[in-house]
């Protein structure tokens, strides 16, 4: 006789959720066993995952069944039994030995043949590979969405997840309520006046923090745990590691709380209590800069210091939680100063006895702009330098089309006669080459073909240098007129493609920026030393509109009649001389006296 005991199992992971409770597994079970009229020893159930080894409530089963106390298995689907292969592999093992007579489910019943040991076997392991692919499925989709700038995690004090997005495109959005609450704990914890659990104290007894409000959790203060977590943070200046502890840091598309800045002057109060921040920094100007003395690479150091209020004792903050000369805590520290600096100086790879020193980066800064506010012209003179130059243009334009017309006839006509000589070549009367020879007609196409390639290299070169020289003067002009104000408030990457267009050969040397200008730039350094109302500086920002006198001026001014040659010099440009052109004309038919040439 067979002898049942009913296993339950609600799953703790999430993907079960949809699974039947183990209160309806009960019900719907013993209706079963009623049914049918079973003998039913015991019922077993439990909320564990079958993903794991070690649940209490199948390892009673298989006790039961290896026992003799029961031998047959009641149970709503084999994926309640088993979703890893070493307790498949169990249940199997008790089939083959004889102890296990039999499996049921509501459905099907598994006997101890092979096919219903191996269908039972593949149900459980098909419950295995479902729970792998999911996982797989659910961590694709996290990295992803990381990927995409978006926290995968739920959202940190002050944030709030966008309830109302579509499933997998969530956003973190600010919380109306706890915002400015979380952004009061980083003011009153940067003033160096309060403690961490000061500031806790203000935050839930003063300023009524709690947490937000769920089914079952939430509604809370914060505890002294979570507000070290929220000042440890880099997601609150924007950036999130993901996954935790991998070295993968995303910049963040939620709203910063914070500023790198304010960041790392907490953590430098909180000692060592702060978590590391990432270590990748971009620096504005590495990789531009070489050293004007040995031609290595110049690099960046950043530093950290804070001045101890109580003895006076200035150290590096990094790696100590208090002063080594008074041992005051960092923490417990009341305003004291802190320090943030970042040095430029040379690697010294290639001479490690190089003697330039190093330049803060504040004093790099205004040599840049020093050599910047060397080509920096107005924005009035930049507009007249553009319709000076259309003006050349169109000029030379309307000079020129009588001779490009020309050209183009002579090329028309030179393929009109490499066809006709190639007719008489082919022509029946021409059979026994007696009006054209082979060695004549050879003779002949090679001469044509070479005057023809001739003319077709003078005017191939003249469509780009035609076309694009004013593309050029633009982007030189409009440079020079607002690269200065763009570096000063333009992030790294916006510095970087500046210097990147100044020139070449950027060094730094005795503490100086010197670098080789692009051409253009060159001539514009060049007309500001000659002419300084070329420039911005030069202009009071409230006059008289003098545009008539300031561009008569600059027409007149010897020093700026480069312009033309400088983007003109891309106008169309025949490299051979009149007589070549009559020559060829003369040989078509053509008579010299009917055509125009500049």
């Amino acid at each position: 006789m067979n002898k049942y005991s009913t296993y339950c199992r609600k799953s703790s992971e999430s993907e079960d959720r949809q699974v039947l409770s183990i209160e309806s597994q009960t019900r719907e079970l013993g209706e079963i066993s009623g049914k049918h009229e079973l003998n039913t020893v015991r019922t077993i159930s439990e909320s564990r995952s079958a993903k794991d080894l070690g649940r209490p409530g199948f390892a009673e089963l298989i006790k039961s069944i290896e026992s003799g106390e029961t031998n047959s298995i009641l149970v709503w689907h084999p994926d309640r039994l088993s979703r890893n292969p070493q307790d498949a592999a169990t249940i199997i093992s008790l089939m083959d030995s004889g102890k296990l007579i039999e499996v049921r489910t509501p459905t099907q019943t598994f006997r101890n043949n092979p096919m219903d040991k191996f269908m039972l076997g593949f149900f459980m392991m098909q419950a295995k590979f479902e729970n792998d692919h999911k996982g797989e499925n659910v961590k694709e989709g996290l990295k992803t969405k990381a990927e995409k700038g978006w926290l995968p995690s739920g959202a940190k004090a002050g944030y709030m997840n966008d309830k109302y997005a579509e499933k997998g495109s969530k956003t973190i959005l600010s919380d109306p309520d706890r915002f400015p609450l979380i952004r009061k704990v980083w003011d009153a914890f940067l003033t160096g006046t309060y403690s961490v659990m000061q500031v806790l104290r203000l935050l839930n007894n003063e300023w009524g923090y709690r947490t937000p409000k769920h089914k079952r959790i939430g509604g809370k203060p914060m505890t002294r745990s979570q507000i070290y977590k929220t000042l440890t943070d880099p997601f609150y200046y924007g950036e999130f590691e993901y996954p935790v502890g991998s070295g993968k840091w995303h910049q963040g598309k939620h709203k910063p709380m914070i500023t790198k800045d304010e960041y790392d002057r907490v953590q430098l109060l909180l000692g060592r209590k702060g978590r590391p921040r990432p270590r990748t920094r971009n620096f504005e100007y590495t990789g531009l800069l070489e050293c004007g003395e040995c031609h290595a690479m110049i690099t960046a150091e950043e530093k950290f210091q804070i001045i101890c209020p109580n003895c006076k004792l200035k150290f590096a903050s990094q790696n100590k939680s208090a002063c080594p000369k008074c041992k005051t805590s960092i923490e417990e520290m009341v305003k004291p100063t802190l320090l943030h600096y970042i040095y430029y100086h040379c690697t010294k790879r290639r001479n490690p006895d190089c003697t330039q020193k190093s330049i803060r980066v504040e004093d790099l800064d205004r040599e840049l702009d020093k050599t910047l506010s060397r080509i920096q012209i107005s924005k009035r003179f930049r507009d007249w330098a553009i319709k000076y130059l259309n003006e050349l243009n169109n000029k030379e334009s309307e000079e020129n089309i009588a001779t490009l017309k020309s050209l183009q006839s002579v090329k028309a006509d030179y393929e009109t006669r490499l066809n006709n000589l190639l007719q008489m070549k082919i022509s029946p009367q021409n059979t026994d080459g007696s009006i054209m020879s082979d060695d004549e007609y050879k003779k002949q196409k090679e001469l044509l073909t070479a005057e023809k390639k001739s003319i077709d290299e003078k005017l191939s070169g003249t469509d780009y240098k035609a076309e694009h020289w004013r593309e050029t003067a633009e982007k030189t002009f409009d440079f020079a007129c607002h690269a200065r104000y763009r570096f000063a408030h333009g992030d790294t990457q916006t510095k970087r493609e500046i210097l990147a267009g100044l020139g070449s050969n950027l060094e730094l040397f005795d503490k100086t920026v010197r670098v080789n200008l692009e051409k253009p730039l060159q001539f514009i350094e060049m007309a500001m030393d000659e002419e300084p109302t070329i420039s911005e500086m030069f202009e009071p920002k409230e006059e008289i509109d003098n545009t008539v006198q300031l561009e008569s001026l600059w027409l007149q001014n010897p020093t700026l009649l480069p312009l033309k040659d400088l983007f003109c010099n891309r106008k169309l440009e025949f490299n051979f001389t009149l007589s070549e052109i009559k020559t060829n004309l003369d040989l078509l038919g053509f008579q010299f006296n009917s055509l125009t040439f500049c």
